[in-house]
């Protein structure tokens, strides 16, 4: 069963529920589930390897243990074994002991979570589509994240708070180009669900990995902080599902929270891999843990600063980043001339519309850069979309074969059509203004027709669809029988 069928049954199951009331319920409700379910998987591996391994979890809370079975618990039974024993017991593991470290794990998983399912009938239901995924096998293991975000596309309010979830081509062309190694620390201090971090995981283990004690370096080596509790959850969830034995390096909270003066030489990484929050703005109070010349509220550019805070000297970084910052002046042009200052920014690749769609139209950027040394020149690549196309969709995703040029350019440069080179002075002429306009750019004519139209329908089509998900949301609230 796909992806997209598993969802939908899922929701229209948990729509009839009345205690889950809305998208945003049902995704927190799928998360601790899908959680158990790895959980569980990766326990048995853990088992085949060692026959001495022993859980953290008590033998009764096990998914294989209550979930798995189809002629388990269900009813008014299950709800009350999910409210008065599970979550009460994994939400206070114990701290100490032999499986403090692993315990901890679980236990930050659940801290926040709670169950919203009144019905256990139902909740039986939805347990029986869940043990139909098999999430060790890859193909169902890497639409983990892509669940996550069909779930939250379907939230009205996805994007609000900056939450543009890397589409898995632009992950796989920065890690090919970063290139990050075995002995390397890898960051990605807003992880979301883990894609860069997954992605950097297995190109490490396919060039680098030989023996266990490689693999137990690499494992090591993967860092990440999420700030929101259900991407957390679930990028602990996709750690297990690629090996990590414990997971115990990915930290739920804000890494802007740390104040900056109080990071040293032993917080520093050799890689930074991510695609901070653009467009969210940060609580008050937090921008005073940075320097008052780079003080913002705005989510990205201060995320900007705590990279170049957090890389060593001869790290290598690679960030998605809006068009704002680009040309944005006051304090983003200080946050610009200190990257600039303090880093080789050799590239940056610039991405057209459409390529985070559903979320936003916004235009976007790859920056890539050294710390060590000051920029002394900085190569422009714009990123062209495919031949007949005017946009990316839903339905037409940028693709990771459309990075191929850009691979080939890479390490002999020229310039083209579509890339330009701009030495740094020109850059502090511009008051470190980094909207560089491609000047072999071509004013294209509207372009295909057909095309067009293809386009507009199916814009129009998505309306529809999300305009009756809102109503079939009303009508399910309106006629949900009061408590």
């Amino acid at each position: 069963m796909s992806t997209g069928t598993t969802i939908k049954s899922l929701q229209d199951i948990m729509r009839k529920d009345a205690g889950v009331d809305g998208d945003a319920q049902r995704l927190s409700q799928l998360v601790w589930m899908l959680f158990l379910k790895a959980f569980d998987g990766h326990e048995a591996e853990q088992e085949q390897r060692n026959p001495s391994y022993t859980s953290p979890i008590p033998e009764r809370l096990r998914w294989r243990t209550w979930a798995k079975n189809p002629e388990g618990l269900t009813g008014e039974a299950l709800l009350d074994f999910v409210n008065h024993d599970l979550f009460k017991t994994l939400k206070a593991l114990p701290a100490k002991g032999k499986h403090a470290t692993m315990a901890a794990v679980v236990r930050g998983v659940f801290e926040d979570a709670h169950n919203a399912m009144k019905s256990g009938t139902l909740m039986r239901q939805v347990i029986q589509k869940l043990n139909a995924l098999d999430l060790h096998r890859a193909s169902d293991r890497h639409e983990l994240g892509d669940l996550y975000e069909k779930l939250l596309a379907d939230l009205q309010n996805a994007g609000n708070a900056g939450e543009y979830y890397t589409p898995r081509a632009v992950t796989q062309f920065i890690i090919s180009q970063v290139n990050p190694r075995l002995g390397e620390k890898v960051l990605d201090p807003a992880c979301g669900t883990g894609g860069f971090l997954t992605c950097a995981l297995e190109h490490m283990r396919t060039q680098d990995v030989k023996s266990p004690r490689d693999e137990a370096a690499l494992q090591a080596s993967i860092l990440g902080v999420e700030k929101k509790p259900l991407p957390h959850v679930l990028c602990v969830t996709n750690m297990l599902l690629h090996g990590i034995e414990v997971p115990s390096n990915i930290h739920h909270g804000n890494a802007l929270a740390r104040p900056l003066r109080d990071y040293g030489p032993e917080d520093q990484v050799d890689v930074i891999l991510t695609n901070p929050p653009f467009g969210g703005i940060e609580e008050n109070g937090l921008e005073t843990h940075f320097p008052p010349e780079l003080r913002s509220r705005e989510t990205a550019d201060l995320f900007l600063v705590l990279i170049l805070t957090l890389l060593k000297k001869g790290g290598r970084a690679a960030l998605v980043l809006p068009d704002g910052i680009l040309f944005g002046e006051g304090v983003k042009a200080r946050i610009k001339e200190r990257l600039l200052r303090e880093c080789n920014l050799h590239t940056i690749v610039r991405l057209p519309k459409g390529v985070f769609h559903p979320y936003t139209g916004i235009k976007t950027n790859l920056l890539f850069f050294t710390k060590g040394e000051p920029t002394q020149e900085l190569w422009f690549y714009e990123h062209p979309y495919p031949a007949g196309a005017r946009s990316y969709s839903k339905t037409r995703p940028l693709r990771l074969e459309e990075f191929e040029p850009e691979k080939h350019w890479w390490t002999h440069r020229q310039e083209t059509e579509h890339a330009w080179k701009v030495r740094i002075g020109e850059v502090q002429a511009r008051g470190y203004n980094l909207d560089m306009k491609n000047p072999r750019a071509r004013d294209d004519a509207p372009g295909d027709i057909e095309g067009l139209v293809r386009q507009y329908r199916e814009a129009a089509a998505e309306a529809v669809r999300a305009r009756n998900a809102v109503r079939d949301e009303l009508r399910d609230a309106l006629e949900r029988p009061p408590q």
